[in-house]
C-alpha cells in the first residue's frame, strides 16, 4: 500500500466546487449576488467621481452657479449613496460569507469523518497513512472555504478590472500594458513561495505528527501516572519544544525569503503607478484630457491595478489551494481493502452448521513473518470455546478475521459454508458481540457507554440494565450519584471515574448488550477479581444459551468452562480438546495451567 505524496498533476477546483455547491447551495446563490452588485459599484463611483470634478471644474467659470452647484450637490448624493451601497454590501457580504464558511467547514469535516470510519484497519498499521491523515486533518477545515474566498476575489476583482481596463485603453494602450506587467512578477513570486511551502510542509508532516504526539503525552490523562511518577515532563517538553523549533525555523525561513522578492515587486508597482500619473498629468496640462478625465484615468488606474493585484493574489491562492486540497483529496481516495460483495448473502440466522477457519494463513500489511499459519478450527453453533497461548501466538488476531477487520493471506473463514467475503460487512458485524483488551472508555454516560454496543435499540432500552447485571456494572452503577445517568470520565462536567475493573464491567455489558449470535471476550475479566469474574461467568453459562462463544484468557479457572480449547503457539494450533484431555496430555497446556494452580495450593 503506497501512500507516498507527489506534487499534484491534475485540478482539483472541480471537486471543491462541487463540494462547496453541495454543502450550502442556497447561501452560494446569495454569495453570487453580493458579488455582481460588488463588482459593479466602482465602476459607478469612478463615473460619478469623473462627473462631479468636471461640473465644479464647469461652475467655477460658469455664471449661473447655483444651477451648477445643485448638479454637483446631486452627483454628490448620488455618490454617498453608492458608498452606503457599498458598506452595506460589504457587511452583508461578510455575514453570508461566515455563515458559508462554517457550513462548508462542517460539512468537509463530516466527509473527513465518514471516510475515516470507512476505512480499513490495515490504513491504521502504516506510518504512511498517519502522515496522509495528518495532512488532511490540517487542510480539510479552511481550504475549501480559502477557495471560495479566492473564486469570490477573482471573479469580483476581474469584472470590475474589465471595466476600468477599458477605460484605461482609451487614454492609451502602453497604461494597460504597464499595469498587466507591474504586477506579473509578484505573481510569480506568490506561485513559488505556495510550491515551496507545499512541499515542505509534505516532507515534515512526520516531524508535525512528532510534535503532535508529545504534546499529548504531556497534557492527556492516559498518561498523567506514568509521567508524574517517571519524571518524563521536562524531557517530553524539551522534545515538543525542539521540534517546533525546527519547524519554526525553516518556515519562517522559507517566509523570509519571500517577503525579499515580494518587496521587489512592490517597488516595481509602485514605480508603475506614478509612472503613469506623470503620463495622465502631462496630457491634462496639454489638453487632451479635463481635470475630471485626469482624477478619473489616475483613480482608475490606482484601482486597476489594486483590482489587479486582488485578481492575481486570488488566481496564486487557487494555486496554492490545489496544491494544499491534494492532500485532502490524496485521503478521500483512499481505497478499502476489504472489498464488499456486489450481491451479498444474508447471514444465517440461526447459524445451522457453525463456524470453520479453513487452512488460514495471515501476516499484517505492514510485517514480513506470518502471525497465523495453517488454522484449521470449527466452532459448533451454541458451543463455548476457549483460545489459549502466549502473547503474541496469535489469538486476537483470529478474533480480527472473524469480524473482517482484516481478510486472510490464504484460506477461508465460513459460516455455514459461506465465506464471509459473501456477506455485508456490517451485516456480519452485527452477529458478533465483543469485548477487545483495549476496549473503549467512552467519556459519556453509564447508560450510553452500554447503549454504544447496540444503539439500534432506543437509549432508554431496559436491555441497558439487563446487559449490566450480567456483566456485574449494575452493582458499580448503583453506587454511582446519577445510577445510569451518571457521567463517566473526568473530560466534560463533574464526570465520575471508575477503577479498571469497573470499567471492564461496563464494556462487558457493551458486549452482552448486542443483540448477537456470536459473543468474543478477548481477557474479559483480566482487571475484575476472583469474586467479580466467577459472578461475570456464572452469567455467562445463561446468557450464552443459543450463541456461540469465544474467549480468549490467561485464567484457566474461566477456561476450564469451554466445550473445546484451542492451544495456539507460534502461530499455529499446538493442542486441542476439553480441559480434562488436554491435562491428561501433558503437554503445553498441562505445563501453563500447572504453573498458575501451584499459586492455589
Amino acid at each position: 500500500m503506497s501512500l507516498n505524496l507527489k506534487k499534484p498533476k491534475k485540478l482539483y477546483l472541480r471537486r471543491a466546487l462541487s463540494l462547496l455547491w453541495k454543502a450550502a447551495p442556497g447561501w452560494a446563490v446569495l454569495s453570487t449576488v453580493f458579488l455582481v452588485l460588488q463588482a459593479a459599484l466602482p465602476l459607478a463611483q469612478l463615473y460619478l467621481m469623473k462627473l462631479t470634478v468636471d461640473a465644479v471644474t464647469v461652475g467655477i467659470t460658469s455664471p449661473g452657479k447655483d444651477i451648477v452647484m445643485s448638479h454637483v450637490l446631486t452627483l454628490i448624493g448620488l455618490l454617498g449613496a453608492s458608498a452606503l451601497a457599498a458598506v452595506f454590501l460589504a457587511s452583508a457580504a461578510k455575514v453570508v460569507g461566515q455563515a458559508q464558511a462554517q457550513i462548508i467547514t462542517d460539512h468537509v469535516q463530516s466527509v473527513l469523518h465518514g471516510k475515516s470510519v470507512a476505512l480499513d484497519m490495515e490504513y491504521y498499521e502504516n506510518a504512511g497513512f498517519y502522515d496522509t491523515l495528518h495532512r488532511a486533518q490540517q487542510e480539510a477545515p479552511h481550504r475549501p472555504t480559502s477557495i471560495l474566498n479566492g473564486l469570490i476575489q477573482v471573479v469580483q476583482s476581474g469584472v470590475t478590472l474589465v471595466g476600468i481596463a477599458t477605460l484605461l485603453f482609451s487614454v492609451h494602450w502602453g497604461i494597460a500594458a504597464v499595469l498587466c506587467a507591474s504586477l506579473i512578477p509578484g505573481l510569480f513570486f506568490r506561485i513559488k513561495y505556495a510550491d515551496r511551502m507545499f512541499q515542505w510542509q509534505s516532507d515534515r508532516s512526520a516531524t508535525d505528527r512528532a510534535a503532535t504526539y508529545f504534546n499529548w503525552l504531556i497534557t492527556s490523562q492516559y498518561y498523567a501516572k506514568e509521567v508524574r511518577l517517571y519524571d518524563l515532563g521536562p524531557l517530553f517538553i524539551k522534545r515538543f519544544r525542539d521540534l517546533r523549533q525546527l519547524l519554526r525555523r525553516e518556515k519562517i525561513g522559507i517566509a523570509f525569503r519571500y517577503a525579499l522578492t515580494e518587496l521587489v515587486a512592490e517597488a516595481f508597482a509602485t514605480l508603475a503607478i506614478f509612472g503613469s500619473l506623470a503620463f495622465i498629468a502631462y496630457r491634462t496640462v496639454q489638453g487632451m484630457m479635463t481635470l475630471g478625465d485626469m482624477v478619473m484615468y489616475y483613480q482608475a488606474f490606482q484601482r486597476a491595478q489594486g483590482y489587479l493585484k486582488e485578481m492575481l493574489n486570488g488566481l496564486a491562492s487557487l494555486y496554492e489551494d490545489n496544491l494544499f486540497l491534494s492532500n485532502f483529496y490524496d485521503f478521500l481516495d483512499l481505497k478499502p481493502t476489504i472489498i464488499e460483495p456486489a450481491k451479498p448473502e444474508p447471514v444465517p440466522r440461526p447459524m445451522q452448521k457453525g463456524i470453520v477457519f479453513d487452512h488460514i494463513d495471515f501476516r499484517y500489511p505492514t510485517g514480513e513473518a506470518m502471525v497465523l499459519k495453517d488454522i484449521n478450527i470449527s466452532i459448533r453453533p451454541g458451543q463455548v470455546v476457549a483460545l489459549v497461548g502466549e502473547n503474541g501466538s496469535g489469538k486476537t488476531t483470529l478474533v480480527k478475521l472473524l469480524c473482517r477487520l482484516y481478510d486472510p493471506t490464504a484460506g477461508k473463514i465460513t459460516v455455514d459454508g459461506i465465506d464471509l467475503s459473501n456477506f455485508d460487512t456490517t451485516a456480519l458485524r452485527r452477529e458478533i458481540g465483543i469485548i477487545f483488551q483495549d476496549y473503549v472508555q467512552y467519556q459519556m454516560t453509564v447508560r450510553e457507554n452500554i447503549w454504544m454496543g447496540n444503539t439500534r435499540l432506543a437509549p432508554d432500552d431496559e436491555k441497558i440494565v439487563a446487559a449490566a447485571k450480567y456483566s456485574g456494572a449494575d452493582d458499580v452503577i448503583a453506587g454511582l450519584p446519577l445510577g445510569y445517568e451518571t457521567m463517566l470520565g473526568k473530560w466534560f462536567g463533574n464526570g465520575a471515574e471508575l477503577s479498571i475493573g469497573q470499567w471492564q464491567k461496563v464494556a462487558l455489558a457493551r458486549a452482552f448488550l448486542r443483540d448477537a449470535q456470536i459473543i468474543v471476550l478477548d481477557e474479559p475479566t483480566s482487571s475484575m477479581d476472583a469474586k467479580a469474574e466467577y459472578a461475570v461467568f456464572q452469567n455467562l453459562r445463561e446468557l450464552a444459551q443459543g450463541r456461540t462463544v469465544i474467549f480468549i484468557s490467561h485464567r484457566f479457572s474461566t477456561i476450564r468452562m469451554a466445550d473445546c480449547i484451542y492451544v495456539l503457539k507460534d502461530g499455529g494450533i499446538a493442542e486441542e480438546g476439553t480441559h480434562e484431555e488436554l491435562v491428561h496430555l501433558d503437554g503445553i497446556y498441562a505445563h501453563l495451567f500447572e504453573i498458575q494452580a501451584k499459586y492455589y495450593r
